[in-house]
């Protein structure tokens, strides 16, 4: 069942809403501030979020561009009353996947969320995400922090077969047979080399460490906390 967040400060909105997505089967989270809207979406799991930008305590825009800072990668649909173009594209370039101008009818509001959810999970096999580390596949690009790392293609490979094997200790066994498409033989050296090498340009020392040894076992890349 997937969950959403519906943030809106307007009660009987906010319950209307989220009586028709339960019926819809949703499993609905509810705020009417910013703040509590912020702290429910970087501590719950959800699949979407449903945000209206004028709220108390905390603007929506303020609180979407505190999630896409934190590495919140979940499709956010933006409910507002304003209609004007430059509304509309401030809240695309702060992060936002759709916008939806009140009043609306809540039947495109569903068709909405169920192509952002329908999208989001075509996409989880073509982008991969580890604290603020990003690597897309489609575009074979890998950013932390918002910034680009140059990877060379076995570096990415590397990579790409840690991401996919996240939290999970891979051995050296593995990654020779799945990136090098050999048996181990003399490629532990080799491996470690590449390591090294990947760890010199995605670690950063102001952030957590995502690669780690396993003791005579291999190596794992595991998220923040």
């Amino acid at each position: 069942m997937p969950r959403l967040l519906v943030v809106e400060d307007q009660p009987k909105l906010l319950q209307s809403l989220e009586r028709g997505l339960r019926e819809e089967g949703f499993e609905v989270l509810t705020s009417s501030d910013g703040h509590d809207a912020y702290e429910q979406a970087s501590t719950n799991v959800v699949d979407a979020v449903i945000l209206d930008l004028m709220l108390p305590k905390r603007d929506g825009m303020d609180v979407l561009r505190g999630l896409r800072s934190e590495g919140f990668s979940k499709p956010v649909l933006i409910l507002t009353a304003r209609d004007e173009v430059e509304a509309r594209v401030e809240g695309l370039d702060s992060g936002a996947d759709d916008y939806l101008v009140k009043p609306f009818a809540f039947v495109e509001l569903l068709a909405r969320v169920r192509a952002l959810i329908r999208r989001d999970v075509l996409s989880r096999d073509l982008c991969f995400q580890a604290d603020d580390l990003e690597m897309n596949l489609v575009g074979r690009s890998v950013v932390r922090g918002g910034v680009e790392i140059d990877l060379t293609r076995r570096e990415f490979e590397l990579l790409e077969f840690l991401l996919r094997n996240k939290n999970s200790p891979v051995t050296r066994e593995m990654i020779a047979r799945e990136v090098w498409k050999e048996g181990t033989g003399t490629l532990t050296n080799t491996i470690d080399v590449y390591i090294t090498l990947l760890r010199k340009k995605i670690e950063k020392p102001d952030r957590p460490t995502l690669i780690h040894t396993v003791r005579g076992v291999g190596y794992v890349l595991k998220d923040a906390g």
